[in-house]
């Protein structure tokens, strides 16, 4: 059997976001990102979206110090990377920038989209788990037609057309890739320079209301989803679960805890790979669903669950709760041992975590104490743990 969990830290990830355009088709005379929508900047709200990411803003020159003042409030972190003179110009600008950063992932996104959802990010995350390239977009349902002189000409079928979306999402090396060989630099999109490329792009469910603003009209609407979404969220479902596990030291010289392996002079007891600090927090998903707990859905007593990797029950709890409706907000995971020390594993046990939860890393905390040498923690006996998660639903 193959060794259970992750092989180390999930995968970095960079968002870039394109707001470099002089486009005023949107009215008030100035570039539609920095139209006011809802009393802020459009730009504002789509960086908004993405807070906790990193994230690399590609703007106009003249428009430095309007951006410097956006992000300090709301992503003090980005990057600022002036674009170029079309819109494959300034992505590829900002992919160079960032290059051997170590970014495994990147998101691209129009900064005229201000209301990508959290769900639809983490949609776009998940598919590149098994793509090099996805893109979300909306299967076109209305009759097409083609004009001249606003006269109908003619009809266009429908079938298998797309309304495409952003964030589009990509393997960093091979977008990068892709714009290094476009001469042209006049792709309408990201997707059109990985199709040039030889790149497969996956299709991913997009949203009706991830609006591109372009138009007049566009604002009005955008306002009235803002305005919808926010008396959900006074009206929101909010869930708290909590998960305890314990496991006992065996012979062994390595044990796994959330999804890192780890060299010890003990491993730890269990039926599955004994992940103690993955299941307390597979068992929080659950007890937030009231769903029970690992052993209802992997029982114990099935000897298919034999040695398990626990990335598995987590995947199980994190997909049980998209399937009905819920985003994990936040995660809190407490390891409570004398050794090993888990300080330098931290960070690594976070990427772990997001990346089979399909979360940004920023979501999830990992810590540890001891028990002051009490109890078999203290003498070294075992090891347990604590979680803690907030599931939203709106």
């Amino acid at each position: 059997m193959p060794e259970p969990g992750p092989a180390g830290p999930g995968p970095k990830t960079l968002v870039v976001i394109t707001a470099a355009g002089r486009g005023v088709r949107a009215g008030s005379g100035v570039p539609k990102q920095w139209r006011l929508l809802a009393g802020e900047p459009v730009l504002a709200h789509t960086l908004r979206a993405f807070q906790g990411f990193d994230l690399a803003l590609v703007i106009h020159p003249e428009d430095r110090e309007t951006a410097a003042g956006i992000v300090a409030g709301i992503a003090p972190g980005a990057q600022l990377i002036e674009g170029g003179a079309t819109r494959a110009a300034s992505v590829r600008n900002a992919l160079e920038a960032m290059a051997g950063q170590g970014y495994s992932r990147v998101l691209i996104q129009d900064g005229a989209r201000p209301l990508t959802s959290p769900a639809l990010i983490a949609r776009m995350l998940a598919a590149l788990d098994h793509n090099r390239a996805a893109a979300p977009a909306l299967a076109v349902s209305d009759a097409l037609w083609r004009g001249q002189s606003a006269v109908v000409t003619g009809l266009q079928p429908r079938d298998g057309l797309w309304r495409a979306q952003t964030p589009q999402a990509f393997h960093f090396d091979a977008i990068l890739a892709a714009h290094r060989a476009d001469t042209a630099g006049q792709a309408a999109d990201d997707v059109e320079l990985a199709l040039a490329s030889g790149l497969e792009v996956a299709i991913v469910e997009g949203e009706e209301d991830n609006l591109k603003l372009t138009f007049p009209p566009d604002f009005p609407r955008a306002e009235q989803i803002l305005a919808q979404r926010r008396g959900k969220e006074s009206r929101m479902d909010i869930r708290m679960g909590n998960g305890f596990d314990v496991h006992a030291f065996t012979e062994g010289d390595h044990l796994w805890l959330c999804g890192v392996k780890i060299a010890h002079d003990h491993a730890l007891l269990g039926h599955s790979d004994a992940d103690v600090g993955m299941h307390a927090l597979t068992d929080a998903i659950y007890g937030a669903l009231a769903e029970g707990d690992i052993g209802r859905h992997f029982p114990p007593s099935d000897p298919q669950w034999k040695g398990a990797a626990s990335h598995i029950f987590l995947r199980h709890a994190a997909g049980l709760a998209r399937d009905q409706g819920f985003a994990i907000s936040n995660c809190d995971v407490t390891l409570i041992c004398e050794r090993p020390k888990i300080g330098p594993h931290a960070a690594s046990m976070q990427s772990a975590l997001a990346a089979i939860m399909g979360l940004n890393a920023s979501r999830i905390s990992v810590k540890a104490t001891t028990s002051e040498r009490l109890g078999f923690t203290g003498r070294e006996e075992g090891i347990a743990s604590i979680a803690t998660v907030v599931l939203v639903k709106a």
